[in-house]
C-alpha cells in the first residue's frame, strides 16, 4: 500500500495552487511545482488564487482533503482592505452579506471579523502594493468555516472595502506563524491540534 505524503507550504504570491498547467491563456504562469520536487499525484487542499499568500496544505490523499475542506475546519486570513474600514462594515462580515457564485446569489455564513490594530507586521510582497499617497489602508481579521470561490474578496468588496492583499494564516489549529514565504514542511499528517514551531524564521 503506498503511503500518502503531506506538506505544509506558506504560498507565494503569484503562484497557482496547482501543479499543471493545462490552460494556453496561464502559459506564463508561476506554479506550486516549482518550488519543490513533489510526489505524483499531489494536490492542494482549499486553493489560494494567484493573488493569496500564506497557509496551504497539500497532499497525495482525497480523503485528507475532504477532512480538511470540512465546515468543522476553521480558515482565518489576515486582509488588507482599500480605506479605513468601519465597525459598520465588519459587523456586516460577521452577520454574513450577499456575494455571487458562479452566477447565483449566495449568503456567507456568519462569522468572525475584527479590526487588526496594530496591523500585521508581514514582509512586502513580490508585487509592490500601491503606497498611502493613493489613500489610507487597513487590515481586518476574518475567520470562515466555509470556503467559496474568491469569498473573502468579494465579501470586503461588498462592504465597500476591496481587499488589497490577503494572508491565510491559520486552518484548524495549524498557524503560519513565521514560515517564510515559500518554505515548505513535509509532516506525517495535518494534526489540527498543534500548530508549527517556527520561530526561528522571520516573515
Amino acid at each position: 500500500m503506498t503511503k500518502h505524503r503531506h506538506f505544509i507550504i506558506h504560498k507565494p504570491f503569484g503562484y497557482l495552487s496547482q501543479f499543471v498547467n493545462n490552460q494556453s491563456k496561464r502559459k506564463n504562469k508561476k506554479l506550486l511545482g516549482e518550488l519543490h520536487d513533489f510526489p505524483e499525484g499531489i494536490m492542494a487542499i482549499g486553493r489560494l488564487d494567484e493573488d493569496s499568500e500564506g497557509l496551504l496544505f497539500l497532499t497525495t490523499d482525497g480523503m485528507m482533503s475532504e477532512q480538511v475542506r470540512s465546515k468543522k475546519v476553521e480558515k482565518k486570513y489576515y486582509v488588507q482592505v482599500d480605506g479605513d474600514i468601519t465597525p459598520a462594515a465588519v459587523n456586516q462580515l460577521k452577520t454574513g452579506v450577499e456575494i455571487g457564485i458562479h452566477g447565483k446569489k449566495y449568503q456567507t455564513l456568519p462569522c468572525e471579523a475584527s479590526i487588526l490594530n496594530p496591523a500585521p507586521n508581514f514582509k512586502a510582497r513580490t508585487k509592490k502594493l500601491r503606497d498611502e499617497r493613493h489613500g489610507p489602508t487597513s487590515w481586518i481579521s476574518i475567520t470562515l468555516s466555509e470556503g467559496k470561490f474568491r469569498q473573502v474578496r468579494k465579501m470586503t468588496a461588498k462592504v465597500g472595502f476591496p481587499t488589497l492583499r490577503l494572508m491565510r494564516i491559520r486552518i484548524g489549529t495549524i498557524l503560519l506563524d513565521d514560515l517564510p514565504s515559500g518554505e515548505i514542511i513535509e509532516v506525517d499528517d495535518f494534526s489540527l491540534g498543534v500548530h508549527l514551531d517556527c520561530a526561528r524564521c522571520d516573515i
